[in-house]
């Protein structure tokens, strides 16, 4: 039986070994899970790098975390893959400034890859949002774009994957966030 690949992305100032991680661990997956560091390198490159990681190491689907929500995005738009996305940051032009991001050209980047999540197909696209989201006020946006029936919302949730159970979650949707496991 062949282990799903599963790239994993942490979100702004996060870490490789979240709590997405750990959860898909529980789950059995083969996880790929880099460490970024967002504000030294740029959007684009980020992108570009995230991209090459998931085709290169054949992953089966991609999970990101607030700001890897939006990578995770853009990822399964080009790749059409089926994606994951934890308390998603989808409009980080907007939120990142108001947790110190200072790259304006940066920001700009953002804008111009924001048009891309339009591109994501939403029967490949699954959400899990806490309802307590200290960070991310834009979930409505989420919502529009990705309500379908594996849209979760666990109310007491809050911005952090830890204070939800992620890998239940993601074992009792595990067909539908994943495709068959074979």
């Amino acid at each position: 039986m062949k282990r799903k690949k599963i790239l994993n992305i942490h979100g702004y100032q996060g870490n490789a070994a979240n709590a997405a991680y750990l959860a898909l661990r529980n789950c059995d997956f083969e996880i790929i899970s880099l460490q970024i560091d967002y504000d030294r390198s740029s959007p684009d490159s980020v992108m570009q790098m995230l991209n090459t990681q998931f085709t290169n190491n054949f992953c089966d689907a991609v999970v990101g975390t607030s700001l890897g929500g939006f990578y995770a995005a853009l990822i399964s738009a080009k790749n059409e893959c089926p994606a994951v996305l934890i308390n998603p940051c989808l409009i980080p032009f907007l939120h990142l400034p108001r947790l110190g991001y200072s790259d304006d050209e940066g920001v700009m980047e953002y804008i111009r890859l924001f048009s891309g999540i339009a591109d994501a197909k939403n029967d490949l696209v699954s959400v899990i949002v806490g309802g307590k989201d200290e960070v991310i006020d834009t979930h409505d946006l989420t919502r529009n774009l990705f309500q379908n029936e594996r849209f979760v919302l666990v109310p007491y949730g809050e911005h952090s994957g830890s204070t939800m159970p992620l890998a239940d979650i993601f074992k009792d949707h595990m067909d539908g966030f994943f495709g068959e496991r074979s």
